[in-house]
């Protein structure tokens, strides 16, 4: 077998200590928690590397903590330069060997948002010398999301990767549908397959080619999966491996396959059964009855939320940063809007989301870095100033709306919550702040995602 020397953080011995996640952005974090939550474990997620000097942070003490089997880190480096992204992963990684995590899944997209430059490979290199993984099985896979690798190949909505929505991707165009060819790209390691029939031979079979393709010099083993069963399999065929790579769909597979080992949490038994210390608050009844959505997710999905969201007669912003490049002005218009609206119009939105031409004007006009920069900050701007008002149900659409949301409102920590979509669950922050996030991936949900998930208690019962 090839030998490596690297000098991993800490060993790490099979067993029943903390699952730990690092996931790249944040609305990925939140999908690959409802997944962990799902399975049976209970979930902490955590918004960046918390800080160890801060008072009252989650530092190096465990026991702080509340009960756990998984803590997931959300990053925010899927679009960053490598470097930063590198520094941030091995950051989560350094705070969750501290809380006592074991085996260690990173988390990407499952449209494996990348490019050539992109920083899957530099992360996955660097978490592999780390963790001491000589062999790292990882697929993109997410059958739920009709997410799935064929050959080699990813599918998207039953596209090719090249063919599909992707393609045309704002900030990472995705061209290339070959999945080791893509990270091959990235990698000074050697990458191998492992194809759909040798998955469907079970177990024993996938652990045996896992070990083949280490054998032949081999880091990263991307596996074939198309549905559930296939990632289960590889779940509990990863479950020995210290670092495991891919989506919210191989993170279920091996969360199963955890919940399995652990006595006293069979498979399947969910957050609610775990005791009510740890247990997730209902969102109406924690937070009351106030909401808003603020979105910028030009998927081709999120699009359709938000023409639900007008249809159904919402009132709506749009922040037209091209109009008023400058983020305190564009926040400040925006909360002189929403401070004029009459009671009783349901749930405002607030908007950036945009067509793709009317993307491409907006990137032409202000460019693509200062454009993001603008919207981001008077996102955050807003989300805080929504709060302030009283707002304590916010629906975000995107992933780098979330992460703007997120850092504006100072929420550190938080217990994953019931789903409001399959993936999209809502996320209440530790201690007693009477507040609901809803942090929703761009393509994630049904066309009534947004409407629903904002609604009244009264409009829900109204509704068919």
């Amino acid at each position: 077998m090839n030998q490596r020397h690297n000098t991993p953080l800490a060993a790490w011995t099979r067993g029943p200590a903390p699952l730990g996640v690092i996931a790249d952005d944040f609305t990925g974090a939140t999908d690959v928690a409802v997944a962990l939550r799902r399975a049976g474990l209970r979930t902490l997620l955590f918004f960046g590397v918390p800080d160890r000097t801060s008072e009252g942070a989650y530092g190096s003490e465990a026991a702080r903590l509340p009960e756990h089997e998984a803590l997931v880190v959300a990053l925010k480096s899927r679009m960053v330069p490598v470097a930063d992204a590198v520094a941030s992963s091995l950051g989560a990684l350094e705070w969750l060997r501290e809380q006592g995590a074991g085996q260690i899944y990173f988390k990407f997209c499952s449209t494996f948002d990348s490019t050539p430059r992109g920083n899957i490979g530099p992360v996955l290199d660097r978490l592999a010398e780390a963790t001491g993984a000589d062999t790292v099985p990882l697929t993109p896979s997410s059958p739920e999301h009709l997410r799935t690798q064929y050959q080699g190949y990813l599918f998207v909505d039953e596209l090719l990767l090249g063919e599909s929505h992707m393609r045309d991707h704002p900030v990472t165009p995705m061209r290339d549908s070959y999945l080791p060819r893509l990270l091959r790209s990235q990698t000074r390691e050697q990458v191998a397959l492992i194809g759909l029939g040798t998955v469907r031979e079970g177990e024993a079979a996938v652990r045996a080619a896992l070990a083949g393709a280490g054998a032949r010099g081999a880091r990263y083993v991307l596996a074939d999966g198309i549905d559930e069963s296939d990632l289960r399999t590889l779940g509990r065929a990863a479950l020995g491996s210290p670092l495991v790579a891919g989506a919210a769909g191989l993170a279920a597979g091996l969360a199963h396959a955890h919940a399995e080992e652990r006595a006293g949490h069979p498979p399947g038994a969910g957050w609610e059964e775990t005791g009510a210390e740890t247990k997730a608050p209902d969102t109406w009844e924690a937070v009351g009855r106030s909401a808003a959505v603020l979105s910028g997710s030009c998927s081709r999905r999120t699009l359709e939320q938000l023409t639900a969201l007008t249809d159904a007669g919402r009132p709506a912003y749009h922040l037209d940063v091209v109009a008023t490049p400058d983020p305190m002005a564009l926040a400040d218009a925006a909360l002189a809007w929403y401070d004029a609206l009459p009671s009783g119009g349901g749930a405002p939105v607030l908007y950036s989301s945009a067509a793709p031409e009317e993307l491409r004007e907006v990137q032409r006009v202000l460019g693509v870095e200062r454009s993001a920069a603008v919207l981001e900050e008077a996102t955050g701007l807003v989300a805080a100033g929504l709060v302030e008002r009283g707002v304590s149900r916010l629906v975000a659409a995107g992933g780098e709306t979330s992460g703007a949301v997120v850092a504006a409102l100072g929420v550190t920590g938080a217990h994953v919550g019931a789903e409001a979509a399959r993936g999209v669950p809502w996320i209440h922050p530790l201690g007693d702040r009477p507040l609901a996030l809803l942090l929703k991936s761009g393509n994630f949900g049904g066309p009534g995602l947004l409407l629903d998930a904002s609604a009244s208690p009264a409009e829900r019962a109204d509704s068919p």
